[in-house]
């Protein structure tokens, strides 16, 4: 049996402005959640230079930081560490149970799923998704386990994974038009699939980390920033697909936050007075954790 594997990740944003900035104030969506066999060991959160901070919660449970800097500066860096503990998940069965459709469509009132069964900016209902589909015969099979599972190997066939094709706010008309994008293209897809067949579906951003993919013919890095989507499934709660991987969300799969699509999560966003033209960097590192 699989135990449990813990994770060191390192998150480092640096901006850097063609003039001073007077003052910003970010939204930073960079805390791990804790929940659904993932334990946060330590997390910490830096600036440079240096600013007060405050920890807030968002309607959807995500742990996000206010960030207040003014004072003039030409440079921002944002680093945040963390140690993850993350619990294996019991097994999928083979299917569900008879009448899961019917439980299924008996969430379409919830209030608490309301988010998570509408239409959002990014996953938006489009002719094009409607031509995507019909063209490749996409719809939901008799068991909604089996249904999830088909669309995120069939997305995984389908699309090319070509990193700068697509911008982080891309809507999913420019994956499913021009059939390349990254992995919050991919994700965008199968929600906004699923929830037209009445599936609670949400975007999660994190990392991974995944030794089976290691050596692989994997298109997306096997250790670096990663999004994928989570459907509610009767009798099984939230669970994760990587279309992008064609895999389920494993051990390797850490999770920062949940929302409608990626503009709910985005990893850092605000405004500031001056600055110029801006340029943003990223270095993501995610490591087995060694004690000591």
């Amino acid at each position: 049996m699989v135990g449990p594997a813990t994770y060191d990740v390192e998150h480092v944003t640096r901006y850097r402005y063609s003039s001073p900035v007077t003052g910003c104030v970010m939204s930073l969506c960079l805390e791990p959640r804790q929940d659904a066999g993932q334990r946060i060991l330590r997390f910490d959160i830096e600036t440079d230079p240096p600013a007060p901070m405050n920890a807030e919660a968002d309607s959807f449970g995500n742990t996000k930081h206010v960030l207040n800097i003014h004072r003039e500066h030409r440079a921002l860096a944002v680093t945040t560490r963390a140690t993850v503990e993350q619990t294996p998940a019991p097994p999928l069965p083979e299917s569900l149970e008879p009448g899961a459709w019917d439980e299924i469509g008996g969430w379409k009132d919830s209030f608490i799923l309301w988010d998570f069964l509408q239409p959002s900016a990014l996953t938006h209902p489009s002719p094009a998704l409607a031509a995507f589909t019909s063209r490749l015969g996409i719809k939901p099979a008799h068991d909604p386990l089996h249904a999830v599972q088909r669309l995120s190997s069939l997305l995984y066939r389908k699309f090319g994974y070509v990193p700068g094709s697509t911008s982080a706010v891309s809507p999913v008309d420019h994956i499913l038009e021009s059939g390349r994008g990254v992995c919050q293209d991919y994700a965008h897809a199968m929600i906004a699939i699923a929830r037209t067949w009445g599936v609670p579906t949400r975007y999660v951003s994190g990392y991974l980390h995944d030794s089976d993919l290691e050596g692989v013919d994997a298109p997306a890095p096997q250790s670096a920033s990663h999004a994928w989507a989570e459907c509610l499934l009767p009798g099984l709660g939230w669970v994760g697909f990587d279309a992008t991987n064609d895999s389920l969300a494993g051990l390797g799969h850490i999770r920062l936050a949940v929302g409608r699509d990626y503009r709910d999560v985005a990893p850092t966003s605000g405004i500031f007075r001056g600055g110029g033209e801006s340029q943003i960097d990223v270095e993501v590192r995610v490591r087995p954790h060694r004690p000591g």
